[in-house]
């Protein structure tokens, strides 16, 4: 199971990347894996300012639908247009080319409070 070094990560198995003050936010390997095939994914908030921990969207996979959850108060300005073809690019590359939305970052001190890859793992087990 794959943790990056150099992404940040939530209990609800979110990861965020920093870049500047935008994010991209996807979900884990180990939560694309619990999921299973992933068939559909719908971000209904682009545009919009989500708060931290709230709903942005969901994704739906063979044998369940899952919410998904803003790592940071963010808003949200791009869904990943790939996933509308591919949604199993969040199986394939859960940490690339499988990324799920791009926000802009309302609150750069939120993000100290995300797990680092080495506490997401002992989460985990």
């Amino acid at each position: 199971m794959s943790i990056p070094a150099n992404l940040k990560y939530t209990k609800d198995h979110e990861w965020l990347r920093v870049e500047g003050e935008v994010g991209y936010v996807g979900i884990t390997d180990f939560a694309q894996s619990e999921l299973g095939e992933i068939i559909f994914i719908e971000v209904e908030t682009v545009g919009e300012t989500v708060e931290a921990e709230q709903v942005f969207g969901t994704v739906e996979a063979v044998k369940t639908v899952s919410e998904l959850f803003l790592p940071v108060t963010g808003e949200v300005l791009e869904l990943n247009e790939a996933l509308t073809d591919k949604p199993e690019l969040v199986n394939d590359e859960p940490y690339g080319a499988g990324w799920i939305v791009k926000i802009k970052i309302q609150d750069a001190s939120q993000i100290s409070s995300l797990l680092d890859a080495e506490a997401y793992g002992k989460l985990l087990g």
